[in-house]
């Protein structure tokens, strides 16, 4: 399976590299895309991973790990946060940077004081305090992921990965974040990659 991905994305860095100039190009980057990792990106950290970009700038860039869903219970890894008792929330492995901080990523329809800004109406943001919030008075589309860890790439570090071809792109998708089935994330984002693209003049 594999193989047959990585065919189709060599396939189409040669064939078309006009459409896939956007999907493949460094300076595309900025918050709120998706890194879709190469089907030969063998990194065990994020082998067959989709990374949502949370902050890009001079300083380096980082991002959250989407599709690795643990087998721990929110309620678990937090017991003190009374709220979650008895829910079903999972802990989602975010990266292998600082694994012991907490971020949330949230799709809010209003921002929250202590939230920052991803793209539009999805946020991230850490404590309890927000948490509470989103449980207790989630209005219509409103949800959460928790992850335990995060990704970082020091300045150009992304960008020279970018360029020996371990990374491509996708534009910001609140519904793929929040609700597929993280098991079928990444082959589904290959998928949209090697998508047939129309050209307009």
């Amino acid at each position: 399976m594999a193989s047959v991905l990585l065919g189709a994305l060599v396939t189409i860095l040669h064939v078309g590299p006009a459409l896939a100039e956007r999907e493949f190009s460094p300076s595309s980057v900025k918050k709120g895309v998706l890194l879709v990792a190469s089907p030969n990106l063998d990194d065990p950290n994020f082998r067959e991973t989709v990374v949502l970009i949370v902050e890009h700038g001079p300083e380096g860039t980082l991002g959250l790990i989407l599709n690795r869903s643990t087998k721990v219970l929110l309620s678990e890894a937090l017991p003190e946060v009374s709220v979650l008792k008895g829910s079903s929330y999972r802990l989602f492995a975010g990266g292998p940077v600082q694994p012991n901080q907490l971020l949330l990523l949230l799709r809010l329809k209003e921002p929250l004081p202590d939230a920052r800004s991803v793209f539009d109406g999805v946020y991230v943001g850490s404590g309890a305090k927000i948490l509470e919030r989103i449980i207790k008075q989630a209005k219509p589309t409103e949800t959460f992921r928790a992850f335990a860890g995060y990704a970082g790439w020091a300045p150009d570090q992304l960008k020279y990965e970018m360029l020996q071809g371990a990374w491509a792109l996708l534009p910001p998708d609140s519904i793929g974040i929040f609700e597929q089935d993280p098991a079928t994330l990444w082959p589904d984002c290959v998928s949209r990659l090697q998508a047939p693209r129309v050209i307009s003049n």
